[in-house]
C-alpha cells in the first residue's frame, strides 16, 4: 500500500510562497505511468485539482493556478513538492497529495494538511 504524507507550514502570510512536500513510501515516484498530484479543498468549496508531476518528471498545472504554481520532485528522497506563490487568504485550504495511474486518477491519498493564509 503506497503511503503519502504531506509536510509544510500550517500558517503562511499573504504575498508569501507556500511550500509543501509530499513524502511517498512503499512506492516510487518514478513508477511507470504513475502521476503525483496536489489537490486542495477550501472552506465551503469542492476539491480543486492544482497540478501534478508524472513519473517522467513532466509537470502539469491547473490553468487557473499555473502562473503561481510550481511542482518539482526529488527522486533521491522519493518526494515531490508544491510551491504556490503570492498567496492570499483565498488559498486557505486543506492540501492533499495523491498518487494514481492518471492525471485525474487518485488511488492513494495523504491525510491532508491544513494551511491558513493570514497575517
Amino acid at each position: 500500500q503506497v503511503q503519502l504524507r504531506e509536510s509544510g507550514p500550517g500558517l503562511v502570510k499573504p504575498s508569501q510562497t507556500l511550500s509543501l512536500t509530499c513524502t511517498v513510501s512503499n512506492g516510487s515516484i518514478t513508477t511507470k505511468y504513475y502521476y503525483w498530484t496536489w489537490i486542495r479543498q477550501s472552506p465551503g468549496k469542492g476539491l480543486e485539482w492544482m497540478g501534478a508531476i508524472a513519473y517522467t518528471g513532466t509537470t502539469y498545472s491547473s490553468p487557473s493556478l499555473k502562473s503561481r504554481t510550481s511542482i518539482s520532485r526529488d527522486t533521491s528522497k522519493n518526494q515531490f513538492t508544491l510551491q504556490l506563490r503570492s498567496v492570499t487568504p483565498e488559498d486557505t485550504a486543506v492540501y492533499c497529495c495523491t498518487g494514481g495511474p492518471g492525471l485525474s486518477v487518485s488511488l492513494d491519498w495523504g491525510q491532508g494538511t491544513q494551511v491558513t493564509v493570514s497575517s
